[in-house]
């Protein structure tokens, strides 16, 4: 670790005491690396090394560089299942292999929209009909490889049906793996819901805690976290309600990011848009989401995080697209990249276009590069709505109390 001397003023109005020298004081110290000086926080024992840091923070600025987002390609057996029920194609291995193989093989030119893919356990080790690695072929186009590690929801007893998220156990040892087969970040999603004593504070200082423990064991082991508290658009709440929540929810989880000494500069945050509930009878425009959106991470995230991946929440693709566009237009201050982290809404119309026949690769991967190059140009502010969308792309992709 480098030190200044003692008395000598340092960049910003700094100045260097003999207490900031003391290896045995608390106090603020720098550290030198390539990049220069970092300011790291007040605590005799660092979690991280410099060259940690500088790693994380370059993963994540990777991932949401240039209006880059996120695909969301860690469906469940499961769910992945309701997906292809819906377009009539049985739920195998090789069909959900089939899919994704389509998805990941599309021309190199993806890189231009897509940062990073999200991938399920079983994908991670999935290969396509040449026998290469998907996670290879993806890394081979400049896309960061990253993986779910929550392992889904646990009830919270004496709530409203709450739950906080399991996966915490064994985690060290499922991230050390990870990394050295290829994986960047990860993964793990809170769920909070607007209802009758929900969220409770239990619900969200569990789940709050929860989270910052995941992001403080995955940055152990070189993974950019990516922290998911998502409230869910279930309900029918109004949008100022749900500006309330969000706001609650943000603040407890960076308090928790805090105390758990998370470098934030090497995460990303996934959280729900500011949106009214599904049932609410009353309709807001993509500028009253987005002020309401924006308003919120004003108040509760930290400029120091470099970047913002919305999901889609069950939003249809056009109206995932249009929102987002609207965050990036409005006018209130945004330190962060503001850019996406879709599944459905990357991927509704190139199943549609699919429909489980190997004759329409080339029309499904049409639809995704078009979902993923309109996302690309709304996390720049720059999409046009043409007026002209398919019927899958408009159609409303909300699930109630949805899981992945």
């Amino acid at each position: 670790m480098w030190q200044p001397k003692a008395g000598v003023t340092l960049p910003g109005g700094w100045c260097a005491t003999e207490d900031m020298l003391s290896p045995r004081s608390p106090a603020t110290h720098l550290e030198r690396c390539d990049t220069g000086l970092v300011f790291t926080m007040a605590h005799r024992f660092p979690a991280l090394t410099a060259e940690q840091k500088k790693e994380l923070s370059e993963i994540a600025q990777r991932i949401v560089a240039n209006g880059k987002g996120i695909l969301a390609a860690d469906e469940s057996v499961g769910t992945m299942g309701n997906r292809l029920q819906r377009i009539k194609v049985e739920n195998t291995e090789e069909n959900r292999r089939q899919f994704r193989e389509i998805l990941f093989s599309v021309d190199n030119s993806i890189n231009q929209s897509i940062g990073g893919v999200i991938l399920f356990h079983e994908t991670l080790y999935q290969k396509d009909s040449q026998g290469k690695l998907f996670r290879n072929i993806l890394k081979e186009k400049g896309i960061v490889v990253g993986i779910k590690l929550d392992q889904g929801g646990a009830p919270l007893a004496g709530t409203n049906k709450e739950t906080s998220i399991q996966g915490l156990d064994g985690l060290s040892e499922r991230c050390a793996q990870y990394k050295k087969d290829g994986v960047d970040f990860g993964k793990w999603r809170a769920v909070l819901r607007i209802a009758d004593q929900c969220p409770s504070s239990l619900a969200i200082q569990e789940n709050a805690n929860a989270l910052a423990r995941y992001a403080s064991i995955c940055q152990q082991n070189g993974l950019v976290p990516i922290v998911e508290p998502e409230v869910i658009p279930d309900g029918d709440h109004d949008l100022e309600h749900c500006q309330y929540v969000t706001e609650k929810v943000l603040a407890a989880v960076y308090k928790a990011l805090s105390d758990h000494h998370v470098y934030l500069e090497g995460t990303l945050l996934k959280p729900n848009m500011v949106t009214a509930g599904h049932a609410c009878t009353k309709k807001y425009t993509p500028e009253q989401v987005a002020m309401a959106t924006v308003t919120a991470l004003h108040r509760t995230v930290p400029a120091a995080v470099p970047g913002i991946c919305f999901l889609s929440g069950g939003m249809s693709e056009e109206d995932a697209t249009l929102n987002l566009n609207a965050i990036n237009l409005c006018p209130l201050p945004k330190p962060w990249k503001l850019s996406f982290s879709y599944g459905r809404a990357l991927q509704a119309s190139a199943l549609d276009a699919w429909g489980g026949k190997a004759a329409n690769k080339k029309a499904t991967q049409e639809a995704f590069m078009k979902r993923a190059l309109a996302n690309c140009q709304a996390a720049k502010g720059q999409y046009v709505h043409t007026g002209s969308s398919s019927a899958a792309s408009t159609q409303s992709l909300f699930t109630a109390c949805y899981t992945y």
